[in-house]
């Protein structure tokens, strides 16, 4: 027998099904991501038609069947307006959906993941940090909290803390100046940017946009995150395509 669950979520994406009905990817505080289908929900007077648009938040009652999940109502506490006027914004949001719905699965706790996309994309709503900064911290925290965080407070080679200056994503990290290896994804990284990912990784969700670095501290987050991500995630995403167009 199906039983009817609530649970708080947001739309990762949706879909259109046959004429009137969408499917909807949510990622949940309760059972992780999971998929739903919205009946009715492509008519004007479906009573959570809006509520079935990528980039919502709220509360959302399911019927659980054997092998899939059916809407039954919503309840909207976040509409991410101001990210959804915004064609760079919503840009940037729908890959920060698109590589959560990447890593996470249904089943998993992943609270802390839905935590770090709803606050990215409150700060992309904001207008107050540059989206290419939270676009990289995003990334970086990602990755740690999926069980692939690079390792930032010490050598990967010979576990030293002292003189960390290069970023190599062949092994995961930084590496202090005698152990440096030449060619391959090594870069040179300042103080600055080692410190800065040292408070991204060690840093909970609600503290991370909260700062700001210069021009040049972000261009070494974008070598650092585009070389790890390039590493250890074999994906394309769709989103980036468009987003890198911007």
């Amino acid at each position: 027998m199906g039983q009817e669950i609530k649970v708080t979520g947001l739309v990762l994406n949706a879909g259109n099904i046959g004429e009137f009905d969408k499917r909807v990817t949510l990622l949940t505080k309760e059972r992780g991501r999971i998929t739903a289908f919205a009946r009715g929900a492509k008519k004007a007077t479906s009573p959570y038609a809006a509520a079935c648009q990528p980039l919502t938040f709220g509360e959302f009652s399911l019927y659980e069947g054997r092998s899939s999940f059916n809407l039954m109502w919503a309840d909207v506490g976040h509409y991410f307006e101001g990210v959804k006027e915004d064609l760079l914004l919503v840009s940037y949001g729908s890959y920060f959906c698109e590589f959560a719905s990447y890593l996470t699965r249904e089943n998993n706790d992943e609270k802390e993941i839905l935590k770090l996309l709803y606050l990215s994309l409150r700060a992309l709503e904001k207008k107050t940090i540059d989206p290419k900064l939270i676009r990289r911290v995003y990334e970086i925290k990602l990755m740690a909290l999926y069980g692939q965080g690079m390792e930032v407070f010490c050598c990967t080679q010979c576990g030293s803390t002292e003189d960390l200056s290069y970023f190599d994503s062949g092994s995961g990290g930084i590496l202090c100046s005698n152990c440096t290896k030449s060619g391959g994804r090594t870069v040179h990284i300042s103080g600055s940017a080692v410190y800065t990912l040292q408070f991204i990784i060690s840093s909970p969700p609600e503290k991370l946009y909260t700062f700001r670095v210069s021009k040049e501290v972000l261009k070494e987050l974008d070598s650092v995150s585009e070389s790890f991500l390039k590493q250890y995630v074999s994906h394309h995403f769709k989103s980036l395509d468009f987003l890198e167009l911007l």
